[in-house]
């Protein structure tokens, strides 16, 4: 199935709070033109890839030592964790993620610092001359500017997100990498990766190379069998989770954390979740496989506590939407949009007393996405769902529809114009003796406008 690309463009400049005004016209007007440069949004392939490259002279071998890392849940999240402690340790750190939350410039972060306007203006115009109008996909031109920025500005280390599957991912273009991580996989982009466990695993284990050292974390049993195959095939072997690595949570906070190297009692990460110790784990299991840095215990303990990963069980206390629900009530935003992510939530949500809070998902999705998967692990957690279009997205599924399946899973689904109308809704019909907790959940592309909205930008 071949998905339209949509690119969320800004309509208007970006205000920050407490400072000046982002003007992302210009770079807003070459991402658009070049969206026409292919007609697929996903096309998996490293030919283009290596064309582009060597016209821009190779800027993937002239960056600094790499960490790449793949997987269908928690590798934005180990890459934050990463980051932060790299950044603790005194490094400068290059960081490519995706996709962006509120403007694109988020993507590329250069020597610990979101791009700027003019610079990401000026590395994407050198591509599109560099493509001279031959076929290429969004992804795999932005990922060349991302690789030329970093080429050019001094740094220690470099952090590349797979953006889809791992094989043929535009980013999988590192002879070498100081390191390689798979975080867990589950099912996900099937029409691009596969209808099985063990076919997406395949795609994912693709960034495994001989000779570098490779971190996994935990596997399904499917996806671990396709890990090793690949392992075996380039002649290393990985440290597993379980096995090379471990961590296990504290009853009095934080975890203790053991590897071939080390044994750890830390503090819990900054983010919030259980599943978010075996993300901070699989960071620190690749700060110690990788040599290209020295990255001490006291950095590991810092980094913990600096990490920031917006959309990821974020909090909106504070915000213009939180005052929507009034005091006494939470207001928590999630981007996790699978049945693995959702089993995550269940996980959170069940910390949260049913008894003396009633609890509301705001849902937004997409339309390729599973939208029964994602509601059936929280079947008996929620009160009610109510159901939102995305606003200026092609191809949300639509309020009605999401209503619909909560309501088919038992669960009380009703449909709302938007987030603020849905708030407004919850708050008019609150229980003062059983105060809401409401979570806004189930698309990255929701959580950015929710973002938006609240002028949380990432930063």
């Amino acid at each position: 199935m071949v998905v339209p690309l949509k690119l969320r463009l800004n309509k208007r400049p970006l205000m920050a709070p407490g400072t000046d005004t982002i003007n992302t016209e210009k770079s807003d007007a070459v991402l658009a033109r070049l969206m026409d440069l292919h007609p697929k949004k996903i096309d998996l392939s490293l030919d283009r890839m290596h064309t582009i490259l060597q016209a821009l002279d190779n800027p993937q071998n002239k960056i600094p030592p790499v960490i790449h890392i793949a997987g269908t849940n928690g590798k934005g999240s180990t890459t934050a964790t990463l980051r932060a402690i790299a950044e603790a340790a005194g490094h400068r750190v290059h960081v490519y993620t995706s996709p962006h939350l509120v403007r694109f410039a988020e993507r590329i972060r250069i020597a610990g610092k979101i791009i700027d306007e003019d610079h990401l203006s000026e590395v994407l115009e050198r591509c599109e001359r560099a493509a001279a109008g031959k076929p290429i996909t969004f992804f795999e031109i932005t990922t060349a500017a991302a690789l030329l920025a970093f080429s050019e500005v001094p740094a220690d280390l470099c952090i590349l997100e797979v953006g889809l599957g791992g094989r043929l991912d535009a980013t999988n273009v590192i002879d070498k990498p100081a390191a390689v991580g798979i975080t867990p996989v589950s099912i996900d982009h099937q029409q691009f990766l596969g209808d099985t466990i063990e076919a997406i695993a395949t795609e994912k284990a693709g960034i495994i190379k001989a000779g570098v050292p490779c971190v996994v974390g935990y596997q399904p049993k499917g996806a671990l069998k396709s890990i090793k195959k690949a392992a075996k095939k380039a002649g290393i072997k990985p440290y597993y989770y379980g096995d090379a690595w471990h961590a296990e949570a504290k009853r009095t906070g934080g975890f203790l954390y053991e590897d071939w190297k080390t044994v750890s009692d830390l503090p819990g990460p900054s983010l919030v979740g259980d599943h978010q110790i075996l993300n901070a784990s699989m960071a620190i299991a690749l700060a110690h496989a990788q040599k290209a840095v020295p990255i001490p215990d006291a950095a590991i303990k810092a980094g913990l506590g600096w990490v920031r990963w917006p959309a990821r069980l974020q909090s909106l206390a504070g915000t213009n939407l939180a005052t929507v629900l009034g005091e006494g009530t939470d207001l928590w935003l999630d981007g996790g949009h699978n049945p693995a992510a959702a089993r995550v939530l269940k996980s959170y949500l069940r910390t949260v007393d049913p008894v003396e809070r009633s609890i509301t998902l705001v849902l937004g999705m997409m339309g390729n996405k599973d939208a029964s998967g994602f509601l059936k692990p929280l079947t008996g957690l929620l009160d009610q769902v109510i159901a939102v279009d995305i606003a200026g997205e092609e191809g949300t599924a639509s309020a009605s529809f999401l209503a619909g399946a909560a309501t088919d899973l038992g669960i009380s689904g009703v449909m709302a114009k938007d987030v603020r109308s849905a708030l407004t809704t919850i708050a008019e019909k609150a229980n003062p003796e059983r105060p809401p907790f409401v979570l806004i959940g189930g698309s990255l592309y929701l959580a950015g406008h929710v973002l938006r909205e609240t002028g949380l930008f990432p930063e």
